[in-house]
């Protein structure tokens, strides 16, 4: 969609983005005809059960406190992950003798059940933040290993050996060649890492810790409370999908602005 928009004129586009809303309110009514039809508060909260729980917990809980702790979790799985993975990534892409040696490793690491590499973390590290954060970033790391690897392979070879022959410094083949041809892949793979990292956080606060978002959903679990459940869910959706908009697309609308002159 944002590679759509972006060769149409400014009025169109815009006018494209504001049809998310009618689709995102189809969703909300979408939500309290099941609630309505179902007529179980206790199983199927309407969205006002679970607009009234989110407020409850925003006054008198700990929502901000766990949102706080685990956006902290997230941030840095996910950029030990994007910087880990991406080195890993272009390193494949652009040697065959690594991708040789190590692309049968990064098989291995993409199929490995993330609940195995997390209760593996807890009982070798401890049930602390360190084994917490180590067990998402192995998980995460390799999605972005390849698909920034398909990215560095994809890099146009001519260009680097015009670069040999003119012997243009490396730093500058770096900003002008490889990063804004590897740039689609390396936002494509924060973007599913993202995604990827804040569903493995909940899974690893749920398992064993004391705090986060996961840890309160696993509580809200025990008192069969649904509402609380989806409220801190949807809570969190929201930061993401502020993140989103408001940080991902923006940055990648201006690492392909060569795309669109």
């Amino acid at each position: 969609m944002n590679r759509a928009t972006a060769i149409l004129p400014a009025g169109a586009a815009s006018a494209l983005r504001w049809f998310r809303w009618p689709s995102l309110l189809g969703l909300l009514g979408f939500w309290y005809l099941i609630a309505l039809l179902l007529d179980d508060p206790v199983l199927v909260p309407s969205p006002l059960a679970t607009l009234a729980a989110f407020h409850h917990h925003l006054v008198a809980g700990d929502l901000l406190f766990s949102l706080a702790v685990t956006l902290a979790r997230v941030a840095v799985a996910f950029t030990l992950a994007m910087i880990l993975g991406s080195i890993f990534g272009i390193l494949l892409g652009r040697s065959q003798i690594m991708d040789d040696l190590f692309g049968g490793w990064l098989v291995i690491a993409l199929n490995m059940p993330a609940l195995v590499t997390m209760v593996l973390c807890y009982v070798w590290f401890g049930l602390n933040e360190s084994a917490a954060v180590l067990a998402v970033t192995i998980n995460k790391a390799p999605v972005v290993a390849a698909i920034t690897r398909e990215g560095a392979r994809a890099i146009d070879s001519s260009l680097l050996e015009m670069t040999k022959v003119f012997a243009v410094p490396r730093l500058r083949v770096l900003r002008r060649i490889i990063l804004p041809q590897i740039a689609p892949s390396f936002m494509a793979s924060a973007r599913a890492g993202l995604a990827l990292t804040w569903k493995i956080v909940l899974v690893v606060e749920l398992l064993g810790r004391p705090s986060g978002v996961g840890f309160e959903i696993r509580t809200f679990f025990n008192y069969f409370d649904i509402a609380s459940i989806l409220a801190y869910s949807l809570a969190f959706i929201a930061i993401v999908m502020t993140i989103e908009s408001w940080i991902l697309q923006p940055v990648e609308r201006h690492v392909e602005r060569w795309r669109h002159p």
